[in-house]
């Protein structure tokens, strides 16, 4: 059984949905959910899914990373993770803890990746007048939302979509694609996989 670490920030839908699916025949589990917010909504939910938590408040480390991502590190320990899923994590990780979960760590990203990295992909999807936006689950590397693709998701974009309306569209797509790409890296596959 694979042992899954789940990060979050703030209300955890994507970390609900993964917890969801990690149940019957599928060959991982949660094992902790992880927030830097101690008062993130996802962990109460995480609880309440009878998931162990852990808050590592990102705060009184100011601008040392280092430390912040040792805490991390020392604070996953006795959990024994096998790999790791960011799911709505805002904090951006350095090499020094990305590189030892590298192939061992995922993420899922709201835009079509290698568009719009970063923040704000819906409203900057907008401005480009794109026909269509999405997001992407990809291994994490040491590169802002880099790493190979394993599974993409697209919405077609209306005339009258704001960055709100497209978010609420393109998070429901997110909901279906990262439990479906979290069975296949953990059976091993690692081709990409489109929806719909």
């Amino acid at each position: 059984m694979t042992r899954v670490a789940i990060f979050v920030s703030g209300g955890g839908s994507n970390m609900v949905k993964l917890v969801e699916s990690m149940t019957g025949d599928h060959p991982g589990r949660a094992c902790v959910v992880l927030s830097n917010q101690p008062d993130a909504g996802g962990l109460k939910k995480a609880a309440d899914m009878g998931v162990p938590t852990l808050a590592v408040d990102h705060r009184p480390f100011g601008k040392d990373r280092q430390s912040f991502e040792d805490a991390l590190q020392t604070a996953l320990v006795p959990f024994e993770p096998d790999m790791i899923c960011l799911a709505g994590f805002m904090r951006v990780l350095t090499a020094g803890f990305v590189s030892p979960w590298q192939g061992k760590m995922l993420n899922i990203h709201p835009s079509l990746l290698p568009k719009y990295k970063g923040l704000h992909t819906h409203a900057r999807a907008l401005e480009a007048g794109d026909g269509e936006a999405g997001c992407t689950v990809h291994e994490v590397t040491p590169a802002l939302d880099d790493g190979p693709i394993l599974g993409q998701a697209r919405v077609t974009v209306a005339p009258d979509d704001t960055p709100d309306t497209l978010a609420a569209r393109v998070l429901g797509m997110e909901h279906q694609l990262y439990p479906l790409v979290l069975r296949r890296f953990i059976e091993g596959k690692r081709d990409t996989v489109f929806l719909p």
